[in-house]
């Protein structure tokens, strides 16, 4: 897992992936966050192959489509 840290050179800050800078930055607040986002992205489950094969279509026998009206 990837340590992310902020560091702060004169009025800017810079995070930090591991040991590479990433990303400089004006705002503290919005550094933060960006951190924390990038650490929730980092915990997330891969997505299960099955939802990419879900359908969305409406089924045909509930309601029929306007466009499709005589």
């Amino acid at each position: 897992m990837t340590n992310y840290s902020i560091i702060r050179i004169g009025n800017e800050y810079i995070v930090r992936a591991g040991e590479k800078s990433v990303l400089k930055i004006a705002s503290r607040r919005r550094a933060a966050k960006l951190v924390t986002d990038a650490e929730l992205l980092v915990q997330q489950p891969a997505a299960s192959p099955a939802a990419d094969d879900a359908s969305i279509d409406r089924d045909p026998k509930e309601i029929a489509d306007p466009s499709e009206a005589p």
